[in-house]
């Protein structure tokens, strides 16, 4: 080092070099901070449960109760059933509201009562991702099952309606979320919805009298596309090898 003549030689500020295993220091000999090295950004955690399991049970009893609403309305009115007019009637333009009021009406109150506890159930569930991504998922499941059964569902007067086209999307929805998220908890909560429920499937079959298997069909095709969206809105999981970055 070479000295400047009226003054002490300078010196620069000495650096450890960083060792394997040791704490990096800055050159006033701080230890830097260290608190984002190696935090990649990530999937955030797919929830299982929603993150306020209370709010969520009381949502879903509020619209079960705005089912109730509607039945107890539709009983008490003069007629048989006076608003299940209401619901779709393939291809007739006059029946293309009822994609919008179907799933809110029932055919008799041992209609309605078979589909609240699924209901509930599937709903709380799919609330885990939040209010915005139960509304959106619901919207899908909701359109793609009225659209789909005013299309190509059975004709001949019939009215279809009730909210098994929800059961039916959200079933679906929680069975394919899991796998497409990547998400060993919500895998787990499939496999449970399959074996305790799985067999509601058979009913996008044809084949029961009185029972449309057409809103059941594409409602699962709706949750189908709801979970495929929802997996590719996610962000990306980074790669096994990715670097992370040293903050300074």
């Amino acid at each position: 080092m070479r000295a400047v003549a009226g003054g002490p030689p300078s010196a620069a500020p000495y650096k450890d070099p960083v060792r394997p295993g040791s704490t990096p220091t800055t050159g006033t000999g701080q230890p830097r901070n260290l608190g984002r090295v190696n935090r990649l950004p990530d999937r955030r955690r797919a929830r299982v449960l929603p993150e306020n399991p209370l709010r969520a049970a009381i949502g879903m009893l509020v619209f079960l109760a705005v089912l109730y609403a509607v039945q107890l309305l539709n009983a008490s009115l003069p007629g048989v059933q006076p608003l299940s007019t209401y619901g779709i009637l393939p291809r007739r333009v006059d029946g293309l509201d009822g994609i919008l009021f179907a799933p809110l009406l029932h055919a008799s109150w041992a209609h309605l009562i078979s589909n609240t506890l699924p209901l509930l159930v599937l709903g709380w569930l799919v609330l885990a991702g939040g209010a915005r991504q139960f509304t959106a998922v619901t919207a899908t499941v909701w359109l793609i099952a009225g659209l789909g059964t005013w299309l190509v569902g059975s004709g001949g007067g019939g009215v279809h309606i009730g909210a098994s086209s929800l059961v039916f999307g959200w079933m679906v929805f929680l069975l394919l979320r899991g796998f497409l998220l990547r998400s060993i908890g919500q895998i787990l909560v499939a496999v449970v919805l399959f074996f305790y429920w799985g067999s509601m499937l058979w009913g996008v079959l044809p084949g029961q009298p009185g029972i449309s298997w057409e809103g059941h069909l594409f409602g699962a095709c709706g949750g189908l596309l709801a979970a495929w969206l929802v997996a590719r809105a996610a962000p990306p999981r980074p790669s096994a090898g990715s670097a992370g970055k040293l903050a300074a």
